[in-house]
């Protein structure tokens, strides 16, 4: 943009902002005369998507910061007064910096519309506001957290009446109202938000029943009482949110919880990881480090809002992690298996995962008779397909993505670290109680339906250039689509986003993808392969998928030394779409 476009929004912005802290942040970089710092801050303003909001946290139209949060509410808000009588809103936070502030911020927006809030006084995990919006039967949610990005970020998810995040047509309706907020917003005071019955504090009245209702998703409660004593468990929660509840619902089972000091209490910037995120494996050193010298049996971490849940096992004298697939995996056969067990399967359970997320669940739910569904990447979409069987019948079971994202109960509706972590430790017991490990049952599961790896590569590719970049790699891919990937032949790529499957052999296309339009491209390679290529929507960055498989009844170490090949060499032809 040009010099006199950008100080006109600088000067509306320190117009419109309250915070003295947002306030001086812009005003050192004007004072530094960072043009191109500047310019990132206001060549845009900060996108707010089907999702909500993610952004770094500054002064500007393109950072997280309360103005921004009070505009994005006041178009939440008008939403509500638009279409409902009396709406009423949760809101939680986790431990990110200024997650506190965006919180209130929001609550008092809201306020001042006439709606009620239910506002948490700490922190509390993701799912818990899903359950929060379920419970109260309030009209909306809020979750302020970044998820998993770095410290420097933060961010504000949206959920609907059914405690799932926000899917269409309320999506774009929201989208619409803040687009179409400007200037200053009105907001409330706190003592009269208080005093008006508006602003109500909550804590207890939601921790009660839902630590219950993680307890009611045991499937063997004694095995849990009587034996998990003599279970060790060594937990991190990343400095994030999942402490209390992890600790408490474990806890209260009797499973001797080990929780990592360095990482346990919450601190937003993150001192000990340069990710807060249990996919990564520099982010679970410490746990590991600790596990080892107390020869834990399992090894759980959870991210700082605790909607996504790692682990690491034991494997003769060093620990392993397991990946989000494969964890996917061990839940849906020992969820699939009990419940079977205990007569609880019928023609109607049902299974859900996303696109990318591996097809060894879908033949494990298959072997129970389990139907599956696939979904767009994102968890509010397993949360509408759960919200869809209410009306077909359909019962939910299990539902998951590979980004270690899982959901155990329909009663929350977004991915649930604690629900999930509660049955990865009854699954650790039960397994030993067979005298088997974790990693036995993992290999017993590839030895019948084959070894399966998956790779996911990531490319942060930031501000306009990045942006820029990604949009013109997707075009190029639609219109010229690689015949091979990998040294493999691509048979067919579907397009998620006009909702067509392309043969590449005979050049026909059809129209046969019977999901929501989106950015997203999926190759099928000849030999059963998988590469799936999407950018992401809540960061600047550009996702690559990639799936391979070897042969029900191989040696194992076969298997593996075959896929491992194939993904190296997917690998190295994604690097040179990336160059």
């Amino acid at each position: 943009m040009d010099q006199k476009e950008l100080d006109i929004k600088v000067s509306d912005y320190l117009k419109f902002e309250e915070h003295p802290h947002f306030i001086e942040d812009l005003n050192k970089v004007i004072k530094n005369n960072d043009t191109d710092e500047l310019n990132d801050r206001f060549y845009t303003d900060l996108e707010f998507g089907t999702g909500g909001l993610r952004g770094v946290i500054g002064g500007g139209y393109n950072r997280m910061n309360p103005y921004i949060i009070r505009k994005s509410t006041t178009g939440l808000a008008n939403y509500i007064t638009k279409t409902t009588a009396s709406g009423s809103v949760a809101i939680a936070y986790d431990s990110r910096n200024f997650s506190e502030l965006f919180a209130e911020e929001a609550a008092l927006v809201l306020c001042s519309h006439g709606i009620k809030v239910y506002l948490f006084t700490s922190l509390r995990p993701t799912p818990v506001v899903s359950y929060t919006i379920r419970k109260l039967n309030c009209t909306a949610g809020i979750v302020v957290t970044a998820s998993h990005n770095p410290a420097e970020y933060n961010g504000y998810k949206v959920y609907w009446s059914d405690g799932g995040q926000i899917v269409p047509p309320h999506d774009t309706a929201i989208i619409s109202e803040v687009n179409s907020v400007t200037g200053k917003v009105k907001t409330m005071n706190r003592d009269e938000a208080l005093s008006r019955g508006l602003l109500v504090y909550t804590d207890k009245e939601i921790d009660e029943p839902y630590v219950k209702m993680v307890k009611e998703c045991s499937f063997r409660p004694e095995l849990m009482r009587t034996e998990g004593k003599n279970l060790k468990v060594v937990y991190t929660p990343l400095h994030g949110a999942g402490t209390v509840l992890v600790e408490r619902t474990l806890g209260e089972m009797g499973i001797n919880v080990i929780t990592v000091p360095e990482q346990r209490e919450p601190d937003g910037n993150f001192p000990t990881v340069e990710f807060p995120n249990p996919e990564i494996a520099s982010a679970m050193k410490l746990g590991l480090e600790l596990a080892e010298k107390e020869s834990a049996d399992i090894l759980l971490g959870t991210d700082p809002d605790s909607d996504r849940l790692g682990i690491a096992v034991p494997d003769g004298e060093k620990y392993i992690l397991v990946t989000g697939n494969q964890l996917g995996v061990l839940l849906a056969d020992y969820i699939f298996s009990s419940m079977k067990e205990l007569g609880k399967l019928d023609s109607k359970s049902a299974f859900v995962k996303t696109i990318v997320t591996t097809e060894l669940q879908k033949l494990v739910a298959s072997s129970y008779g389990v139907r599956s569904y696939d979904v767009l990447t994102g968890f509010k979409y397993i949360a509408e397909k759960i919200k869809e069987f209410e009306s077909t019948g359909e019962k939910y079971i299990f539902g998951g993505e590979e980004s270690y994202g899982y959901l155990v109960t329909d009663k929350v509706r977004d991915k649930d670290a604690v629900t999930a972590a509660f049955l990865t430790v009854e699954l650790t017991l039960y397994l030993r109680s067979q005298g088997k490990s974790v990693l036995d049952r993992l290999k017993e599961i590839w030895q019948e339906f084959g070894y399966y790896e998956e790779l996911l590569i990531s490319r942060y590719l930031k501000g306009e250039k990045g942006k820029i970049q990604m949009t013109e790699m997707m075009s190029s891919m639609r219109t010229d689509p690689p015949v091979k990937l990998g040294g493999i032949p691509v048979s067919f790529m579907k397009d998620y986003k006009t909702g067509e499957t392309y043969n590449l052999k005979d050049g026909i296309k059809e129209k046969d993808i019977n999901l929501p339009s989106s950015n997203v491209l999926q190759f099928l390679l000849e030999d059963g392969s998988m590469v799936t290529i999407r950018p992401s929507g809540t960061e600047p960055k550009i996702k690559f998928y990639a799936s391979c498989k070897g042969e029900p009844g191989q040696s194992l170490y076969i298997s593996k030394k075959q896929v491992s090949e194939k993904l190296k060499n997917i690998e190295e032809d994604v690097d040179e779409f990336l160059r």
